[in-house]
């Protein structure tokens, strides 16, 4: 496996790493705890380094299973976990909805370490960007948090390029993590140009679109009430019937290279940026396998183009959240 540095930061990780949050949350059903924990432990045998959870996964349960599965590894792999929701002891949800507060993240960052089993967080984003809490003062309390030695590296996700700058001001800022794929563009505008002058690597999450983009969702798939796609405008049948064409894009290209579309797809990424560390998540070994091939898959600079000409042809339908999660992002 490659590895990738994110940003100017001293953080150097698989190019692929693993999103972890599938296994308790969003994307029910979910596997066995015993299966999670080989499928953790089968990345690292792969060569990936780097593991992504969070609190508010579950809560509090996916972060003791990634702890509990990567518990051989100490020392061989980062893991990134987040603050910034109000979730109360019992893991119900607070009133306050986020919550950044100094004394929350404080109180965050000592919870998660006990549950990681781990001696200090590698990188600790804030999960959503608090309106009601200055920017300065959470960096400020994760910046207090590396010189005790509790975290090693400040992230942020789906937060606005003016926060981003204003962050970075107070405690550098060494990875970002939002949603980017050939489905969702958005960052290209404003985001990405801002983290390649501050020198701040960057980790999509979706990159394979929710799964779209593998090819295996069409108009007539049909989505359990538990899964977050169910409530998806992008994943409505008639939405899903107009990306069509996005994931066709993919799949004649992958023909032609001896490839999956998915494979594709993350490659696409890989190729934008040598900065750039996508985390697709899976519960499934096969799965897990095809992504990591993506690495190994070169797309030359025509074949950029050829993508780049076709996708622009293409207009994707349907908001890629519900209005009340896209008035969390860029903030």
């Amino acid at each position: 496996m490659q590895k990738r540095t994110l940003g100017k930061s001293n953080l150097e990780v698989s190019a692929l790493g693993l999103g972890c949050m599938g296994m308790t949350f969003s994307y029910k059903p979910f596997p066995e705890k015993h299966e999670s924990i080989a499928l953790l432990r089968a990345a690292v045998e792969r060569g990936v380094t780097f593991f992504d959870t969070a609190e508010v996964y579950g809560p509090f349960n996916n972060e003791e299973l990634v702890g509990e599965g990567l518990a051989p590894f100490r020392g061989q792999v980062a893991i990134a976990t987040k603050f910034g929701f109000d979730i109360n002891p019992d893991g119900s949800h607070g009133s306050k909805g986020l919550d950044s507060s100094p004394k929350r993240i404080r109180q965050v960052a000592d919870a998660s370490l006990k549950r990681l089993g781990v001696d200090a967080i590698d990188l600790f984003y804030q999960h959503r960007v608090d309106p009601n809490v200055p920017i300065e003062d959470v960096a400020g309390a994760v910046k207090e948090l590396i010189a005790e030695g509790k975290v090693k590296h400040f992230g942020m996700s789906e937060a606005g390029a003016k926060t981003i700058r204003r962050a970075h001001a107070v405690q550098p800022v060494t990875a970002l993590q939002s949603e980017y794929s050939l489905w969702y563009r958005k960052p290209e505008e404003e985001i990405i140009p801002t983290l390649e002058e501050l020198g701040i690597g960057f980790v999509p999450f979706s990159p394979l679109g929710k799964g779209f983009l593998t090819g295996k969702i069409d108009e007539n798939k049909t989505f359990d009430t538990t899964d977050i796609r169910s409530s998806i405008p992008r994943f409505t049948p008639e939405a899903r019937k107009a990306n069509q064409a996005l994931v066709d894009l993919l799949g004649r290209l992958a023909g032609q290279k001896k490839a999956t579309p998915a494979q594709i797809a993350l490659a696409w990424l890989l190729a934008q940026k040598p900065w750039i560390v996508p985390i697709p998540g899976t519960t499934k070994l096969h799965r897990l396998e095809e992504n990591i091939g993506a690495v190994a898959v070169e797309l030359s600079a025509d074949d950029l183009r050829e993508i780049e000409g076709a996708a622009a042809e293409i207009t994707v339908q349907g908001a890629r959240y519900p209005e009340k999660l896209e008035q969390m992002t860029g903030r």
